[in-house]
């Protein structure tokens, strides 16, 4: 059985105790993610499986439900915001994207069935797991699906996907219930990792009137932006954003500063922020945050300095002592967590000069 190692309670600067969670999957667990309520823990593995547990008073059950329906490692899972109902992402290695839907059959749902409606409005479309229904299976891609993002919810429901086949895909859920998919060919040795931008302009405060609806601005209301990054194995990472001339999303800034794969991206939540902030990690060992003072302005970098928090010697190095996996930003988007893979995750936030330090370490 395997596990995974999480803090014992919420987001924390100071040092806590880890707490293993015994995720009943039989091989490599890659992802680990909570709902939106912070009540379900849903994770994937290289069983092929995605194993979905309830968290009763900050612990999860011991009983786990399983869905099934990839042919190979499932590498990340997604959950969709509430406001679409219990929705569950997951991509493989097998070039399949599946999206998961909870009818209430499964133990501790209690959400509204959200914009996707009932089972039946999908008829016969397919596999069911205890509560949980296949409602759509993409399978545009010719290789492994390594990444997959929700847009936000202001923005409707929209997901991306990153392929090692080279390109990125948009699957768009609309309201007569079909599935519109765009297809951008993207970085062409490969696609590690995509990660929507907040549906605002730095600095905006999304107003309770606006929606995916009028995405496209209306008087007095901030101006929703579709938009979102890339990570490639051509070292570099690109901002997509959506046209509404070409009907498509088109190339916006293609930022280079990394001398190896890119292997993942994150945009910082935008609570009221003055800039964009954007995180990226990869092979060649160091974390480059961009930071972009307006929406058209210009995209600067700052590399982690490393040395500090692995107590490397002063070689004049910001890298990491291994290569950087995973980059993730806390709810309010001030706080980022680095996964490196000696093992060992550090949080970092931004002072008051500017500079980023490291203000917590922990081994996974």
């Amino acid at each position: 059985m395997a596990t995974i190692t999480c803090p014992s309670a919420g987001l924390s600067l100071s040092a806590e105790r880890p707490k293993n969670i015994e995720t009943q999957h039989e091989d490599m667990v890659h992802d680990a993610q909570l709902d939106f309520y912070g009540k379900r823990l849903a994770t994937c593995s290289s069983d092929r499986t995605v194993k979905v547990l309830d968290i009763v008073n900050g612990t999860p059950s011991t009983n786990a439900e399983t869905l099934e329906g990839h042919q190979g490692p499932v590498w990340q899972v997604a959950w969709a915001h509430p406001t679409f109902g219990d929705i569950l992402a997951s991509c493989s290695y097998d070039g399949k994207v599946i999206i998961w839907k909870d009818n209430g059959a499964g133990s501790g749902n209690n959400t509204a069935s959200g914009r996707y409606g009932s089972q039946s409005a999908y008829g016969a479309s397919g596999y069911t797991a205890g509560g949980w229904t296949k409602i759509k299976e993409h399978t545009l891609h010719t290789a492994s699906v390594n990444s997959i993002s929700w847009a936000p919810h202001e923005l409707g429901s929209m997901l991306a996907c990153a392929s090692s086949d080279g390109n990125l895909s948009v699957l768009t859920f609309n309201n007569d219930g079909t599935w519109a998919v765009d297809l951008v060919a993207a970085h062409p040795v490969g696609c590690n990792a995509v990660s929507w931008a907040p549906a605002v302009v730095p600095g905006s405060l999304i107003s309770a009137e606006c929606s995916g609806a009028n995405a496209s601005g209306a008087s007095g209301e901030a101006k929703l932006v579709k938009r979102f990054a890339s990570a490639g194995c051509d070292n570099t990472v690109k901002i997509w954003q959506f046209s509404e001339e070409a009907h498509r999303f088109v190339e916006a800034e293609s930022l280079q500063g990394h001398s190896d794969w890119v292997r993942d991206v994150a945009f910082a939540p935008n609570v009221g922020l003055p800039r964009s902030y954007l995180a990226t990690a990869s092979q060649d060992r160091t974390v480059l945050i961009w930071t972009q003072d307006s929406a058209n302005g210009a995209w600067t970098k700052t590399a982690l300095n490393a040395r500090p928090a692995s107590g490397a010697a002063g070689d004049g190095s910001n890298k990491f002592p291994d290569t950087v996996w995973r980059v993730s930003w806390s709810v309010s988007g001030n706080v980022l967590a680095v996964s490196c893979g000696d093992g060992k995750i550090t949080l970092w936030k931004e002072n008051l000069k500017g500079a980023w330090e490291c203000v917590s370490e922990m081994d996974s």
